[in-house]
């Protein structure tokens, strides 16, 4: 998988599509991503001893083939490719061809 947490991406596929956020957890053995505000759903806590039950509004996973990184010069969806720079293999941008 080419994302990694901290990435800026934008949703291509499925209800949040056009959106951008920010990956808050990658789970590789799922290949499934969690962005901050997007694919938000209520979830229902039920109550424990000394505290009430209540809904809270989480971010849920959803497949890393439906979002793509942003290009850090233009703004727009970009693909990943790798690039040897010196001793070290860095993600780099197919549009512009800039690091990521």
């Amino acid at each position: 998988m080419n994302i990694k947490k901290g990435d800026n991406i934008i949703v291509t596929a499925g209800k949040d599509k056009g959106k951008k956020g920010k990956i808050v957890k990658v789970i590789s053995s799922t290949n499934k991503v969690v962005v901050e505000g997007i694919n938000v759903s209520k979830k229902h806590i039920k109550p424990k001893q000394g505290t009430k039950g209540r809904t809270v509004e989480v971010s849920f996973p959803m497949s890393a083939s439906n979002v793509m990184l942003i290009d850090p010069k233009t703004g727009k969806q970009t693909r990943i490719g790798k690039k040897l720079i010196g001793e070290k293999l860095v993600r780099v941008s197919k549009k512009s061809g800039q690091e990521v």
